[in-house]
């Protein structure tokens, strides 16, 4: 017995009937309505699993129910019932939402797939859910995973920090390391919450417009000031300010912060009034800016108003276990984005994560991660699914030639291509068969012959007559 219920929206008693009847015999509880306000009732009164609804309706139609369950809290699935004739409906439908859509009359077989699919797809969201819940709540912070030494010093740095609302922060580490998330944690954390927290990014603001970005501009102050505009120490009033990547600001622009900083004031571009705000500024940089003193190009007393509390964000490569822990919960979350069903790493993926230097730390194995699970379809990730920007060549000894010879002077892509040659040799060069070996499909291992100029083949890859 299943045990789930499933709420049928449709005016037709007769539907209603037939459609509870075929459905409470495989083990479903099923709730009725006719009306778009019945329906409603019984979804706050008792939370559906799924809902199959019918488009027209004595008080409107399916589209409405959609729109409303769409702007409220209400969290369903949702089947939407047509006439064969209506596919632009279907087509709205599956624009507002809901997860598929079946045809009047209604084949029960076709229903009860899509339900199985749609039960079975919620039922995984909902695990990944609960195990990325109890892993923040194992080993998280904020968001930032880890239960390294490096990463205790960093959330109990940013506990303390916290609770001194005023204090001005510099965050430095190698870029991916979470600098932003650090950000982020100590704003939500301190009495500052409930204001805003606003990000600027030095790199991705040209020089003509940063002084604008931050200070603000008066209406006619240059060419296109056409109107006045606040900048964001004025939209930060009462919040926090998050700098990325200070040290790439100018000299003039780093005299007009350190104004900020001392005297908690400022004018627009173009203006002549002073403006008093009231912000925490956290600054980050993933460049070492004591050089910079050295040569004139950052001034020493603004680095050291920034940095009056520091925080240190370690880099991948240096927080041991983590590498792994953070591996696995990453791959839980594309579980879910991309509907896949992976159990871990397996034990030669892991030696190679623990192995490689991870000079784009976290966001690097993010990227990694998602491009494995979305490419490869298997039960754990293993080395061939892996491909990095940059691999260091002592990481290759974990995974096996499939040919003689020493693994470490192999790089992923020798290994990679060694391994298809391999399963296509066994094979005799047949596909679908080769396919079954490696543990992909078959487009995946046609996209990666080719990829490996190994189509050459090809008069010999199938068994199907399919092209």
């Amino acid at each position: 017995m299943r045990g789930e219920t499933i709420l049928i929206v449709d005016d037709e008693k007769l539907i209603r009937w037939s459609l509870e009847k075929e459905l409470s015999r495989v083990g479903f509880n099923i709730l009725q309505a006719e009306t778009i306000q019945e329906a409603l009732s019984l979804l706050q009164e008792h939370e559906p699993d799924i809902v199959i609804l019918d488009q027209l309706l004595p008080d409107g139609t399916g589209i409405d129910v959609l729109q409303t369950i769409k702007s409220g809290k209400i969290r369903v699935p949702v089947i939407m019932l047509t006439a064969v004739d209506r596919s632009d409906v279907a087509v709205q439908a599956m624009k507002l939402g809901a997860v598929d859509y079946v045809t009047k009359p209604v084949n029960v077989d076709e229903l009860k797939i899509v339900i199985e699919r749609e039960l079975d797809d919620t039922r995984l969201k909902r695990q990944v859910a609960h195990f990325l819940k109890q892993q923040q709540q194992s080993y998280g912070f904020c968001g930032m995973i880890g239960s390294s030494p490096p990463m205790k010093k960093v959330f109990d740095a940013i506990t303390k920090i916290a609770q001194s609302s005023g204090t001005t922060v510099l965050i430095t580490g190698e870029s991916g390391t979470g600098k932003e998330l650090a950000a982020r944690a100590i704003h939500s954390l301190s009495d500052r919450k409930d204001h805003p927290l606003i990000i600027a990014n030095f790199s991705a603001l040209t020089e003509s417009i940063i002084e604008s970005e931050l200070f603000g501009h008066e209406k006619g102050a240059f060419t296109d000031a056409r109107n006045r505009k606040k900048g964001v120490f004025e939209l930060a009033h009462q919040g926090t300010i998050f700098l990325d990547e200070i040290g790439d600001i100018s000299p003039k622009v780093q005299v007009k912060l350190l104004r900020v900083l001392e005297q908690k004031s400022f004018q627009r571009v173009g203006g002549s009034s002073d403006i008093t705000v009231d912000v925490r500024i956290i600054a980050a940089t993933n460049q070492s800016l004591e050089p910079r003193i050295a040569g004139k190009e950052f001034r020493a007393d603004l680095y050291y108003r920034l940095n009056v509390a520091g925080i240190y964000m370690p880099p991948l490569r240096d927080r041991g276990d983590d590498i792994v822990l953070l591996a696995e919960y990453l791959l839980q979350e594309f579980n879910t984005k991309f509907h896949r069903q992976y159990k871990g790493l397996a034990e030669e993926t892991m030696k190679l994560f623990l192995n490689y230097q991870w000079p784009g730390n976290v966001r690097e194995m993010r990227n990694v991660l998602e491009r494995a699970v979305l490419l490869w379809e298997d039960n754990m990730i293993r080395p061939h699914h892996i491909e990095f920007p940059r691999l260091h060549q002592r990481a290759s000894q974990f995974s096996r030639s499939a040919k003689s010879g020493p693994a470490e002077d192999l790089s992923l892509f020798d290994l990679e291509k060694q391994a298809l040659v391999q399963a296509l040799e066994k094979t005799g060069y047949n596909q679908s068969q080769a396919a079954r070996v490696l543990k992909i499909t078959r487009d995946t291992l046609r996209y990666r012959m080719k990829k490996y100029g190994l189509m050459k083949h090809d008069a010999l890859t199938d068994d199907t007559t399919s092209p």
